[in-house]
Protein backbone atom coordinates (compact mmCIF):
# COMPACT_ATOMS: atom_id res chain seq x y z
CA UNK A 1 0.00 0.00 0.00
CA UNK A 2 1.26 3.33 -1.03
CA UNK A 3 1.29 5.46 2.06
CA UNK A 4 0.21 9.72 1.41
CA UNK A 5 2.19 11.65 3.47
CA UNK A 6 0.84 15.18 3.61
CA UNK A 7 3.48 18.38 3.40
CA UNK A 8 2.36 21.55 5.46
CA UNK A 9 4.58 24.07 4.52
CA UNK A 10 1.91 25.69 2.68
CA UNK A 11 -0.32 26.02 5.70
CA UNK A 12 2.65 28.04 7.40
CA UNK A 13 3.52 30.00 4.38
CA UNK A 14 -0.13 31.33 4.54
CA UNK A 15 0.28 31.48 8.92
CA UNK A 16 3.81 33.54 8.24
CA UNK A 17 2.15 35.71 5.99
CA UNK A 18 -0.02 37.84 8.64
CA UNK A 19 2.07 36.38 11.69
CA UNK A 20 0.37 35.32 14.90
CA UNK A 21 -1.00 31.90 14.55
CA UNK A 22 -4.22 31.49 12.16
CA UNK A 23 -4.04 29.05 10.26
CA UNK A 24 -2.78 27.17 13.14
CA UNK A 25 -0.08 24.48 11.85
CA UNK A 26 0.34 22.37 14.82
CA UNK A 27 -3.72 21.84 14.53
CA UNK A 28 -2.92 21.74 10.22
CA UNK A 29 -0.96 18.30 11.26
CA UNK A 30 -3.57 16.89 13.65
CA UNK A 31 -6.52 17.42 12.03
CA UNK A 32 -4.79 15.80 8.49
CA UNK A 33 -3.91 12.98 10.82
CA UNK A 34 -7.23 12.73 11.77
CA UNK A 35 -8.66 13.21 8.36
CA UNK A 36 -6.45 10.07 7.22
CA UNK A 37 -3.22 11.10 6.12
CA UNK A 38 -0.52 8.36 7.30
CA UNK A 39 2.44 10.81 7.06
CA UNK A 40 2.89 14.61 7.74
CA UNK A 41 5.61 15.81 6.09
CA UNK A 42 7.77 18.92 6.44
CA UNK A 43 10.52 20.85 4.74
CA UNK A 44 11.89 23.57 7.22
CA UNK A 45 14.74 25.84 5.42
CA UNK A 46 17.34 28.02 7.59
CA UNK A 47 15.41 31.25 7.19
CA UNK A 48 11.96 29.88 8.42
CA UNK A 49 10.07 31.58 5.87
CA UNK A 50 7.60 28.99 6.24
CA UNK A 51 7.73 25.81 8.71
CA UNK A 52 9.34 26.75 11.97
CA UNK A 53 12.10 24.91 13.97
CA UNK A 54 9.61 25.42 16.64
CA UNK A 55 6.63 23.89 14.34
CA UNK A 56 8.92 20.41 13.83
CA UNK A 57 9.33 20.27 17.65
CA UNK A 58 5.56 20.37 18.43
CA UNK A 59 4.46 18.14 15.50
CA UNK A 60 6.50 15.64 16.10
CA UNK A 61 5.30 15.42 20.32
CA UNK A 62 1.57 15.22 18.42
CA UNK A 63 1.21 13.04 16.36
CA UNK A 64 1.29 9.52 15.44
CA UNK A 65 1.59 9.14 12.17
CA UNK A 66 4.78 8.79 10.28
CA UNK A 67 6.81 11.98 10.74
CA UNK A 68 8.91 12.98 7.69
CA UNK A 69 11.67 15.89 7.93
CA UNK A 70 12.98 16.94 4.76
CA UNK A 71 16.27 19.42 4.28
CA UNK A 72 19.26 20.05 3.68
CA UNK A 73 21.88 18.09 5.54
CA UNK A 74 24.78 20.90 4.71
CA UNK A 75 23.29 22.94 6.88
CA UNK A 76 24.22 21.89 11.21
CA UNK A 77 21.40 23.70 12.15
CA UNK A 78 19.29 20.90 10.39
CA UNK A 79 21.32 17.94 11.29
CA UNK A 80 20.62 19.19 14.90
CA UNK A 81 17.28 19.77 14.88
CA UNK A 82 16.59 15.93 13.00
CA UNK A 83 19.07 14.43 15.89
CA UNK A 84 16.85 16.08 18.67
CA UNK A 85 13.46 15.14 17.39
CA UNK A 86 13.75 12.12 15.69
CA UNK A 87 11.50 11.62 13.15
CA UNK A 88 10.42 8.63 11.40
CA UNK A 89 11.91 9.44 8.58
CA UNK A 90 14.70 12.20 7.18
CA UNK A 91 14.54 13.18 3.44
CA UNK A 92 18.09 14.50 2.09
CA UNK A 93 17.85 17.39 -0.41
CA UNK A 94 19.99 18.95 -1.83
CA UNK A 95 18.90 22.70 -1.51
CA UNK A 96 20.60 25.37 -1.89
CA UNK A 97 20.17 28.72 -0.08
CA UNK A 98 17.29 30.79 -0.66
CA UNK A 99 15.63 28.84 -3.03
CA UNK A 100 11.84 28.26 -3.60
CA UNK A 101 11.45 24.71 -4.04
CA UNK A 102 13.39 21.93 -4.58
CA UNK A 103 14.27 21.54 -8.35
CA UNK A 104 16.88 18.85 -8.41
CA UNK A 105 18.13 15.25 -7.04
CA UNK A 106 21.70 14.50 -5.59
CA UNK A 107 24.14 13.59 -7.94
CA UNK A 108 24.36 10.25 -5.59
CA UNK A 109 27.95 9.77 -7.82
CA UNK A 110 29.37 12.80 -7.20
CA UNK A 111 28.82 12.89 -3.70
CA UNK A 112 28.74 9.77 -2.55
CA UNK A 113 31.27 9.84 0.33
CA UNK A 114 29.22 12.99 1.60
CA UNK A 115 25.78 11.22 1.71
CA UNK A 116 27.64 8.06 3.36
CA UNK A 117 28.66 10.46 6.31
CA UNK A 118 25.10 12.29 5.90
CA UNK A 119 23.53 8.77 5.84
CA UNK A 120 25.51 7.64 9.31
CA UNK A 121 24.73 10.11 11.43
CA UNK A 122 21.23 9.84 11.37
CA UNK A 123 21.15 6.04 10.73
CA UNK A 124 22.89 5.66 13.79
CA UNK A 125 19.82 6.96 15.90
CA UNK A 126 17.60 4.74 14.01
CA UNK A 127 16.32 6.87 11.52
CA UNK A 128 15.24 6.13 8.28
CA UNK A 129 17.03 8.17 5.82
CA UNK A 130 15.82 8.72 1.95
CA UNK A 131 17.70 10.55 -0.63
CA UNK A 132 15.80 12.65 -2.86
CA UNK A 133 16.94 11.75 -6.81
CA UNK A 134 16.20 12.36 -10.09
CA UNK A 135 14.67 9.27 -12.60
CA UNK A 136 17.90 8.48 -13.26
CA UNK A 137 19.11 5.03 -12.84
CA UNK A 138 22.93 4.92 -12.25
CA UNK A 139 21.67 8.05 -9.25
CA UNK A 140 19.67 5.19 -7.98
CA UNK A 141 22.18 3.12 -7.97
CA UNK A 142 24.64 5.25 -6.72
CA UNK A 143 22.02 6.05 -4.03
CA UNK A 144 22.17 2.07 -2.25
CA UNK A 145 25.69 2.14 -1.45
CA UNK A 146 25.58 5.40 0.68
CA UNK A 147 23.54 3.20 3.34
CA UNK A 148 20.55 5.15 2.15
CA UNK A 149 17.14 2.86 3.33
CA UNK A 150 14.64 4.74 0.00
CA UNK A 151 15.35 7.36 -2.31
CA UNK A 152 12.63 9.53 -3.27
CA UNK A 153 12.24 10.30 -6.88
CA UNK A 154 11.78 13.89 -8.21
CA UNK A 155 8.60 13.72 -10.33
CA UNK A 156 8.48 17.74 -11.54
CA UNK A 157 9.44 16.25 -14.83
CA UNK A 158 6.83 13.56 -14.99
CA UNK A 159 4.06 15.96 -14.05
CA UNK A 160 5.26 18.42 -16.90
CA UNK A 161 5.05 16.03 -19.45
CA UNK A 162 2.33 14.12 -18.58
CA UNK A 163 -0.52 16.19 -20.44
CA UNK A 164 1.58 15.75 -23.72
CA UNK A 165 2.47 12.09 -23.38
CA UNK A 166 1.66 10.49 -20.29
CA UNK A 167 3.65 7.23 -21.42
CA UNK A 168 6.89 8.72 -22.15
CA UNK A 169 6.49 10.50 -19.26
CA UNK A 170 6.41 7.97 -16.58
CA UNK A 171 9.03 5.49 -18.32
CA UNK A 172 12.10 6.77 -16.69
CA UNK A 173 10.55 6.78 -13.47
CA UNK A 174 9.36 2.92 -13.79
CA UNK A 175 13.01 2.33 -14.72
CA UNK A 176 14.40 4.04 -11.94
CA UNK A 177 12.04 2.10 -9.50
CA UNK A 178 12.84 -1.33 -10.94
CA UNK A 179 16.46 -0.06 -9.69
CA UNK A 180 15.84 0.73 -6.79
CA UNK A 181 13.83 -2.39 -6.33
CA UNK A 182 16.47 -4.52 -7.23
CA UNK A 183 18.90 -3.12 -5.15
CA UNK A 184 16.51 -3.47 -1.89
CA UNK A 185 15.58 0.13 -1.54
CA UNK A 186 12.25 1.88 -0.50
CA UNK A 187 10.59 3.98 -2.61
CA UNK A 188 9.33 7.57 -2.53
CA UNK A 189 7.95 10.16 -4.54
CA UNK A 190 7.17 13.69 -4.63
CA UNK A 191 6.94 17.03 -6.01
CA UNK A 192 3.96 17.89 -8.61
CA UNK A 193 1.77 14.99 -8.26
CA UNK A 194 -1.93 15.73 -7.80
CA UNK A 195 -5.24 14.80 -8.59
CA UNK A 196 -4.94 14.69 -12.42
CA UNK A 197 -1.50 12.58 -12.45
CA UNK A 198 -1.10 10.29 -9.04
CA UNK A 199 -3.13 7.47 -10.14
CA UNK A 200 -1.35 7.03 -13.26
CA UNK A 201 2.03 7.60 -11.71
CA UNK A 202 0.93 4.93 -8.84
CA UNK A 203 -0.36 2.26 -11.09
CA UNK A 204 2.37 2.29 -13.36
CA UNK A 205 4.89 1.92 -10.17
CA UNK A 206 2.63 -0.06 -7.57
CA UNK A 207 5.43 -1.11 -5.05
CA UNK A 208 5.71 2.53 -4.52
CA UNK A 209 6.12 3.16 -0.84
CA UNK A 210 5.41 6.85 -0.28
CA UNK A 211 4.40 10.00 -2.21
CA UNK A 212 4.48 13.37 -0.46
CA UNK A 213 2.42 15.98 -1.32
CA UNK A 214 1.99 19.40 -0.59
CA UNK A 215 1.28 22.58 -2.47
CA UNK A 216 -1.39 20.91 -5.26
CA UNK A 217 -2.86 18.99 -2.65
CA UNK A 218 -3.44 22.88 -0.15
CA UNK A 219 -4.46 24.25 -3.23
CA UNK A 220 -7.23 21.62 -3.71
CA UNK A 221 -7.78 21.71 -0.04
CA UNK A 222 -8.89 25.57 -0.45
CA UNK A 223 -12.26 24.53 -2.90
CA UNK A 224 -12.89 21.08 -1.71
CA UNK A 225 -12.01 20.94 2.10
CA UNK A 226 -9.18 19.72 3.41
CA UNK A 227 -10.71 16.52 4.88
CA UNK A 228 -12.48 15.75 1.49
CA UNK A 229 -9.22 16.38 0.04
CA UNK A 230 -6.85 13.70 2.02
CA UNK A 231 -9.98 11.01 0.83
CA UNK A 232 -9.78 12.30 -2.65
CA UNK A 233 -5.78 11.12 -2.50
CA UNK A 234 -6.05 8.88 -0.75
CA UNK A 235 -8.64 6.83 -2.96
CA UNK A 236 -5.92 7.67 -6.20
CA UNK A 237 -3.72 5.11 -4.19
CA UNK A 238 -5.93 2.50 -2.89
CA UNK A 239 -6.49 0.93 -6.29
CA UNK A 240 -4.06 -0.23 -9.66
CA UNK A 241 -5.98 -0.26 -13.02
CA UNK A 242 -4.01 -2.72 -15.23
CA UNK A 243 -4.79 -1.16 -18.25
CA UNK A 244 -3.26 1.84 -17.02
CA UNK A 245 0.11 0.03 -17.00
CA UNK A 246 2.58 1.10 -19.96
CA UNK A 247 6.48 -0.66 -20.75
CA UNK A 248 9.29 1.71 -19.94
CA UNK A 249 10.59 0.94 -23.37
Amino acid sequence: MTKLSVNINKIAVLRNSRGGDNPDVLAAAIDAQRFGAQGITVHPRPDERHIRYSDVRAIRKNIQVEFNVEGNCQEQKFIDLVLEVQPHQVTLVPDSAGQITSNHGWDTIKHQDYLKEMVAIFKKVGIRVSLFVDPVEEMVAAAATTGADRVELYTESYAREFMKNRAKAVAPYIIAAEKAKSLNLGLNAGHDLDLSNLKFFKDNIPFLDEVSIGHALICDALYLGLENTIQMYRRRLATTTAAAVVSPS
